[in-house]
């Protein structure tokens, strides 16, 4: 994969845009802790990246989550998602539902990973892009995870 270079002249990963997975449980949200060496390591953020030739974002999104921390697609529901665009490029957030006990493991890419409460998100070091969603005044990252299933 490579670095894209958007309408506005930003530099994102993929030139096919990106994809991730925001699982949500009891009113909180599995994140992942970025490893250091990763792109803005050291943050929290949902498992993600780009997206290969012909794969779609829901595809992109469930096989980074089993690549970076280990998630079976089976045993999570996607509901939804949520796009956030930039000159013509695009990060689809696939919303997703599991247990609370869902079987998780730091792979690829990831420092650490934990529930963490809805109201407590903004309160970790998180990575740009994904503050940036969370923080979206439609709340539409943050109703999902706010509800119950």
């Amino acid at each position: 994969m490579s670095w894209a270079r958007c309408a506005r002249g930003h530099h994102h990963w993929g030139p096919r845009g990106a994809a991730g997975l925001l699982v949500a449980a009891d009113g909180a949200v599995l994140l992942q802790l970025r490893a250091r060496w990763a792109h803005q390591g050291g943050t929290w953020s949902i498992p993600g990246g780009a997206r290969e030739r012909g794969e779609s974002a829901q595809a992109a999104a469930l096989r980074e989550a089993e690549e970076e921390l280990g998630i079976d697609p089976a045993v999570v529901r996607v509901t939804g998602s949520y796009v956030a665009t930039c000159g013509g490029w695009s990060y689809e957030t696939l919303l997703a539902r599991a247990p609370r006990d869902l079987a998780v493991r730091d792979l690829a890419e990831s420092d650490g990973h934990r529930w963490v409460p809805v109201d407590e998100v903004d309160d970790l070091p998180l990575h740009a892009g994904f503050r940036a969603a969370w923080s979206d005044p439609g709340r539409a990252l943050r109703d999902f995870a706010d509800h119950p299933g």
